[in-house]
């Protein structure tokens, strides 16, 4: 199979989700809550030193939130490797790759065993 990538991505506002369509046939849903939780960059991470490819797992447990801070504006391509999404408080520095979001899938068969 080719490299792992999105065949479609939707952003329901109404029910605060992000949807990937895989080229492998999987689908994976992220809350807003979620993705801004995991934001990958510098600052959300707290330095340079933290930086990972793996997210953290503690932001699985976050609760569901509704702020500025999870309302999405916008989400921007980032090359062929990922996307930014651009939050209602002005965030808009964490570069999702591909293969970040895939590890970000919550659902149980992507869970399994990383837990």
């Amino acid at each position: 199979m080719d490299k792992l990538k999105p065949t479609g991505i939707t952003a329901d506002r109404q029910i605060r989700r992000i949807t990937i369509n895989w080229n492998d046939g999987h689908t994976s849903e992220y809350s807003f809550s979620l993705l801004r939780e995991a934001c990958p960059c510098a600052e959300c991470r707290g330095g340079h030193a933290n930086m990972s490819a793996e997210p953290n797992p503690g932001v699985f447990d976050v609760p569901e939130e509704d702020s500025p801070a999870t309302r999405l504006r916008d989400i921007e391509a980032v090359g062929t490797y990922g996307i930014t999404p651009v939050w209602e408080d002005e965030h808009h520095y964490g570069i999702y790759s591909w293969d970040f979001l895939r590890k970000l899938c919550p659902c149980p068969v992507c869970r399994e065993g990383k837990e």
